[in-house]
């Protein structure tokens, strides 16, 4: 081979790996909330649990119930609570049992409903630098509900936000701005 067509076969295998190397990564977090849940369903099973898809099933169904938020709006795409519309739990179950890629199953539940990919976590606070005085009421009244709380009395702002600030360490402990 003589030195020009080598350069430009080098040249092509770089493009083609660099294509290659940004479209696995824009897939990585492509269906976020379903690998996330998924992957800490299959990490929380015994090795006896995972042989099993009625155990795995049942496990399925338990974790659901007790899931919040985006979890519990992909456990409600998939079938694993009762007041689901529909029940794609086994395209969870059975490749599970098979020891299936996370990855692949959220890509297979993905064809059935495109809304599982749709799923996306909500960007987490850092309490260390937020402003208190530029933040919205509708977001802290967010805040409280995803930790469970409620501001029983709050009409102003400074009631929400003396509320989550006396929150934060408990929700919150490392948060490093001891100002708060």
């Amino acid at each position: 081979m003589n030195p020009t067509d080598w350069l430009v076969f080098t040249g092509l295998t770089v493009i083609i790996l660099c294509l290659l190397t940004d479209s696995t990564s824009a897939r990585k977090h492509e269906c976020e909330v379903c690998e996330v849940f998924v992957q800490k369903f299959v990490d929380s099973l015994s090795s006896e649990e995972k042989s099993s898809t009625e155990l795995i099933e049942k496990q399925f169904k338990k974790d659901c119930e007790a899931s919040k938020g985006k979890d519990h709006r992909f456990c409600y795409y998939v079938g694993g609570l009762e007041e689901s519309a529909t029940s794609t739990v086994g395209d969870v179950v059975k490749p599970i049992s098979y020891h299936m890629p996370v990855e692949k199953i959220c890509e297979n539940l993905s064809k059935k409903d495109g809304q599982i990919c749709e799923l996306k976590y909500d960007k987490k606070i850092d309490f260390s630098t937020i402003d208190f005085k530029k933040i919205r009421v509708k977001e802290l009244k967010k805040i409280l509900l995803d930790w469970g709380e409620d501001c029983k009395g709050c009409v102003e702002k400074d009631e929400y936000v003396k509320k989550v600030k006396d929150l934060i360490p408990k929700y919150a402990p490392n948060t490093v701005d001891k100002e708060l």
